[in-house]
């Protein structure tokens, strides 16, 4: 009977799942890392085989789309456009234009998953409730880049085509674009406007270790503010309406991450005082 009660006051505690990265050496993450790397590839390479198939649509729609007067978002962004001339200027010209664009489309098309197969490396090392934060983590960052994706196409591109392609110094100067050129400011237009959309993600990732604050943020909003005129003044005509349509969304970029760092510090605090306090206040 008084075993019994012992027993009874003192029940075993119910041991932890065993985790597999607990046993795993330096070596052995290093690894499951390079297989992870691996898989996002092979997904890049089946993102490339996608867009060789419609290689068509993807080159004659899609990359040179916008150097047709018609382009339909010249007509919803009030653009005056023309006809955008390209030439090859060297041997294999086209011959890189052609891969190189199925390459951009291929890693645009298998983006999330090469993502997903990040966010799968850590996910093992990390306690239930922090595997599903981390998915929409993952969902988030996919999210964000498509849509930088999409802004550097179909805002950034027209205006930056027709501006270049009507600006003159001279009139006995004539506009002969090489397409290799025209591949390289493309591509780096669309891709720099995926990196740039990771501003919030980026502001999280800094207010969750307490390396950025919403304060800090605020103090330099002017000066955000001033670089985002700057930069849209750089890629596009010199008239207001075009300036604005760029520097918006690069604006509210930056203001929804003020949000996200005031939510990822009030997260962290919340989790500190739980962590010295030891009780949750969920």
């Amino acid at each position: 009977m008084e075993e019994r009660q012992i027993m009874q006051s003192n029940p075993p505690k119910a041991k932890k799942p065993a985790d597999r990265t607990d046993t795993m050496s330096f070596l052995e993450h290093l690894e499951e890392l390079r297989w992870r790397i691996i898989k996002g590839l092979i997904g890049v390479l089946a993102g490339i085989a996608i867009a060789f198939v419609f290689a068509d649509f993807f080159v004659e729609d899609v990359m040179l789309g916008p150097t047709r007067a018609d382009f339909f978002m010249y007509d919803v962004l009030r653009v005056e456009a023309e006809n955008f001339e390209l030439q090859s200027r060297r041997l294999p010209g086209q011959f890189f234009t052609f891969w190189g664009t199925l390459f951009v489309m291929g890693f645009i098309i298998s983006s999330p998953f090469f993502i997903f197969q990040m966010w799968s490396f850590i996910e093992p090392a990390l306690e239930r409730k922090e595997k599903k934060k981390t998915f929409f983590s993952a969902f988030f960052i996919t999210f964000f880049f498509l849509l930088g994706v999409a802004f550097g196409y179909l805002i950034l591109v027209p205006f930056a085509l027709q501006f270049f392609a009507q600006f003159q110094i001279s009139d006995i100067i004539r506009n002969d674009f090489d397409i290799n050129e025209y591949f390289s400011s493309v591509s780096m237009w669309v891709v720099a406007c995926g990196l740039i959309f990771q501003i919030p993600v980026v502001s999280y990732s800094l207010s969750k270790i307490g390396l950025l604050t919403p304060e800090l943020l605020k103090t330099y909003r002017r000066h955000a503010i001033v670089m985002c005129l700057i930069l849209s003044a750089m890629l596009t005509p010199p008239d207001p309406i075009s300036q604005v349509l760029i520097a918006l969304p690069l604006t509210i970029l930056y203001e929804i991450s003020i949000w996200v760092s005031r939510y990822a510090n009030k997260k962290r605090k919340k989790e500190l005082d739980e962590a010295i306090t030891g009780v949750s206040q969920s």
